[in-house]
């Protein structure tokens, strides 16, 4: 089991960012509509963590049966997931905390969730390699996440702006998501491109 919250400077400013950004956040989110987020949980089974739980959008979609821990390292995005959780059937607990030190056993979650939350995780390899960790042996990490497009105009666009989309509300825009899952050591059974393009599913194991 990992220590606590850290402190290093960069994990300090996130925090802040999106505790300043909780008070808009679900405009920003709206990139995820309610068809993706059914689609995505509808199957989900058994003891779920989902990461960077925000202003818990995703707890209403669900299954009843699942236990769900939800975490986040913003007070403000808690605030708002709690009275969320409350309208949920299935069992919720959340908690803060941050995601490149998840307080939690090794092999202890069937099913680890993230949506667009590893352009925001300031060490994301090492985010990832702590679902690894917490992830059971033959368990689901199901991540949605926004990435840097492939497109040289655009990606080249990106990289420019992202400095700026950092200050302002809290996102990297120009991170390879899929080339730090598979530096992190997971397994990826299946990358899916939605719409837009930049927004991808991927399927993983530890």
């Amino acid at each position: 089991m990992k220590g606590d919250l850290s402190v290093d400077q960069e994990t300090i400013l996130t925090r802040k960012r999106y505790n300043r950004t909780s008070l808009f956040y679900d405009w920003m989110d709206r990139m995820i509509n309610s068809d993706i987020r059914r689609e995505l949980l509808g199957d989900v089974t058994g003891k779920v963590l989902e990461v960077g739980v925000g202003t818990g959008k995703n707890l209403e979609f669900y299954p009843t049966e699942c236990e769900i821990t939800g975490i986040d390292i913003s007070p403000g995005m808690l605030k708002k997931a709690k009275l969320r959780a409350r309208d949920t059937k299935a069992q919720v607990e959340l908690k803060e905390m941050d995601a490149q030190y998840l307080r939690f056993e090794d092999n202890c979650f069937d099913t680890v969730v993230a949506t667009c939350v590893f352009c925001s995780v300031p060490d994301p390899i090492k985010g990832l390699q702590e679902i690894r960790r917490v992830c059971k042996s033959g368990g689901k990490i199901i991540l949605l996440e926004h990435v840097r497009s492939d497109h040289k105009m655009l990606g080249t666009l990106m990289d420019l702006i992202d400095p700026l989309t950092v200050k302002m509300m809290g996102p990297h825009i120009n991170r390879r998501t899929v080339e730090n899952v598979k530096a992190a050591g997971l397994h990826i059974n299946d990358v899916i491109d939605q719409k837009p393009k930049i927004l991808k599913l991927i399927l993983a194991t530890p």
